[in-house]
């Protein structure tokens, strides 16, 4: 098979990956992740339309992602499943590369037909690391859809006395959507006669311990209903910073500081409470779309959104929304898509947490699903994937030329010891497959991280036919 251009595989991937429904895709939302510039420079060198147009903000959604058939049809399609025995040749002996450390499984999967197409060690509970938020993110999307929208409320009495700031479980909040909030609250306390209001904030949607069981880390805020831009102290919006100790009491302040600055002065500093009874809701902001939410997530592998999306799904579930709750919730929401969950465990929701268990078999099966044309409202998952060597936590991981780079969509998870990769491959014979590798008791992050992106980038450049069939690219 002549050998093809970054762009080009790119433009495959992003072909395979989203145009599997692009009005799912179009709701996907508008974060600008970056997970789309293959697709976007793709499209534009073709005709000058579609791709994503993503903007902090944007009121409408993206137009579609640039549409299969052409690149399918030049890729010769249809075609058969690779052969188990070609997959053998081309993955066993990388996944005996001793930098993978003394414990390792795999599982691959053709997408079209759902049946796995080579395994070692597939069904064995591993370690799974950040790749959870695989598993996290298809039950949110499950129990709640693509389009819910988290709520964060103001209450208040009738004669404005008290006002509460009650959380709905929005980390991404930030000060221009909190903002909103005070200008609406303070508009409907004038017009109340109040120049002064009691404020309180109320976070008892979660329950149960607010520290993750790693204690206090720059990976993760308190998870707490109530913050402003994931309690990140040094305005970043992605990556390890600065959390705030008390993530309700700091939204909590500066919201009666924004109601000062609109004549609206608060008694005190804010306290932890519910609103009285007979309160009414009197302002109210919405989060992206859950679809946007999840893409954030697996691309920039966001642990407090993860949380959250987690506690959503256990609000969804009736079950308390606490990480115990939500372990429960997404196990009973990934029990319905009929997937091996044999000793599953969901401790928590970001992948932090080394009591977490998953096989290689179920994160395989869960990206096929998201792959599954039935199952649209799964998409997110597959557009939320990092592009190798372009975006999220695969930007640094791929050389411009590397075989693999613009070809490989997977969410990557690291912790000590721990290595895992998780995404979706378009073969050299344009078949759509999803992927999973975890290894464990590897002695450094850097040598463990190349094995497995070789093993990815093995199966995108391998037709992967037996030995006397064609090659892979070059």
């Amino acid at each position: 098979m002549p050998e093809r251009k970054t762009w080009q595989l790119a433009a495959i991937a992003a072909v395979a990956g989203l145009a599997l429904s692009a009005g799912a895709v179009a709701a996907a939302g508008p974060w600008d992740s970056g997970q789309r510039k293959a697709e976007r420079a793709w499209a534009a060198s073709q005709d000058g339309t579609g791709g994503a147009h993503h903007q902090p903000g944007a009121p409408d959604a993206p137009p579609p992602a640039p549409r299969a058939p052409g690149v399918l049809t030049a890729l010769g399609r249809p075609v058969p499943p690779p052969a188990a025995s070609g997959l053998a040749d081309a993955l066993d002996p990388l996944l005996r590369d001793p930098a993978l450390g003394t414990r390792r499984t795999a599982s691959v999967i053709d997408t079209a037909t759902g049946a796995q197409v080579y395994g070692k060690g597939d069904a064995d509970g591993m370690v799974p690391a950040s790749t959870i938020k695989i598993a996290t993110a298809v039950a949110a999307l499950s129990a709640l859809g693509p389009g819910h929208r988290i709520a964060t409320t103001v209450t208040a009495d009738r004669d404005g006395e008290k006002t509460v700031l009650v959380g709905g479980g929005d980390p991404t909040l930030d000060r221009d959507a909190l903002g909103a909030l005070a200008d609406d609250t303070a508009r409907v306390l004038r017009d109340r006669g109040a120049a002064e209001t009691e404020l309180a904030y109320d976070t008892t949607l979660y329950s149960g311990p607010d520290l993750h069981p790693i204690g206090p880390n720059e990976n993760i805020s308190p998870v707490s209903p109530l913050m402003i831009e994931e309690g990140r102290l040094d305005g970043s919006r992605s990556g390890p910073a600065p959390r705030s100790a008390d993530p309700a009491a700091d939204a909590a302040r500066a919201f009666a500081l924004m109601l000062r600055e609109r004549g609206v002065r608060t008694k005190g500093d804010p306290a932890p409470g519910k609103g009285p009874a007979g309160a009414e809701p009197v302002a109210r902001v919405f989060s992206a779309p859950l679809s946007a939410l999840v893409e954030r997530t697996l691309t920039h592998s966001d642990n407090d959104i993860a949380e959250a999306l987690a506690r959503q799904t256990a609000l969804a579930s009736d079950e308390p929304a606490s990480f115990e709750g939500a372990g429960r919730a997404v196990e009973s929401s990934l029990r319905k898509l009929r997937l091996p969950l044999d000793g599953a465990r969901f401790s928590d929701g970001s992948g932090l947490d080394r009591d977490d268990r998953m096989s290689a078999a179920l994160l395989s099966g869960l990206l096929a699903r998201a792959a599954d044309p039935a199952r649209p409202a799964l998409r997110p998952v597959l557009t939320g994937l990092p592009v190798a060597g372009f975006s999220g936590t695969l930007s640094s991981r791929y050389a411009e030329d590397a075989p693999g780079t613009g070809m490989v969509r997977a969410k990557t998870g690291t912790l000590s010891g721990v290595n895992t990769l998780a995404g979706t491959v378009v073969d050299a014979d344009g078949r759509l497959l999803s992927f999973a590798f975890l290894a464990s008791g590897s002695t450094g992050p850097e040598a463990a991280q190349s094995a497995l992106d070789r093993l990815a980038s093995t199966i995108a450049n391998c037709g992967c036919e037996p030995s006397a069939g064609r090659p892979g690219r070059t």
